[in-house]
Order: structure tokens, then C-alpha cells, then sequence
């Protein structure tokens, strides 16, 4: 075996392990990301005037639950990829109703 193909093989070999902890730091942050979202609806960590009085049982207060359990699933790696497809329809669904319209689309 040539050193060419010995050097490919140990690369190869720490893509393959580097990319799994990529993953999980990608996984986490999301995860970060999702929980500091649903904490600012439902607890008011980080006060958020927006979401003062916000009812649970509201379109937002939903969605807060909705972020908060698929936040911790995520982070925790349970059901990872039926709670990232429950988060994608619930976050499409945030954009347009919260986004779109506005305009701000930059297409």
C-alpha cells in the first residue's frame, strides 16, 4: 500500500468521525435555538414584551409547546427525525404567517 492511499484512508476514516460530531453540534445548537425560542413564550426567559400575557392555548402559545417538546427531543436525540419533521411544518407555517407577508423576502 502506497503512502498516497495509506494518507486517503486515515483522512477518510476522520472525515467519517468528525462528521458525526458536527452533527451533534449542529443537532445541539438547533436544539438551543428551539428551547430559547418556546422559554421566551411560555416561561418569559428572556422577557420578551411580546409574549406578555400570551395564552397557552393560542396560536403562539402552541407553538411555544410545539418548540419546547421538539426542542428537548432534539436535544436529547430521541425521535430526532419525526420531531424535525413536526418542526419543519410548524416553522414553514411561522414564516408565512409571520414573515411573508411583511415582505421581507429577498428572492
Amino acid at each position: 500500500m502506497s503512502i498516497h492511499t495509506q494518507f486517503l484512508t486515515v483522512a477518510r476514516g476522520n472525515t467519517t468521525a468528525l462528521a458525526s460530531y458536527a452533527q451533534a453540534v449542529l443537532r445541539i445548537v438547533a436544539a438551543y435555538l428551539l428551547l430559547t425560542h418556546a422559554s421566551a413564550k411560555l416561561f418569559h426567559v428572556p422577557h420578551i414584551a411580546m409574549f406578555d400575557g400570551l395564552p397557552l392555548f393560542s396560536l403562539l402559545g402552541v407553538a411555544g409547546v410545539i418548540e419546547l417538546v421538539s426542542g428537548l427531543l432534539v436535544l436529547f436525540g430521541l425521535f430526532k427525525r419525526s420531531a424535525a419533521f413536526v418542526l419543519s411544518g410548524e416553522l414553514a407555517f411561522a414564516y408565512f404567517i409571520g414573515h411573508a407577508p411583511q415582505g421581507h423576502c429577498r428572492c
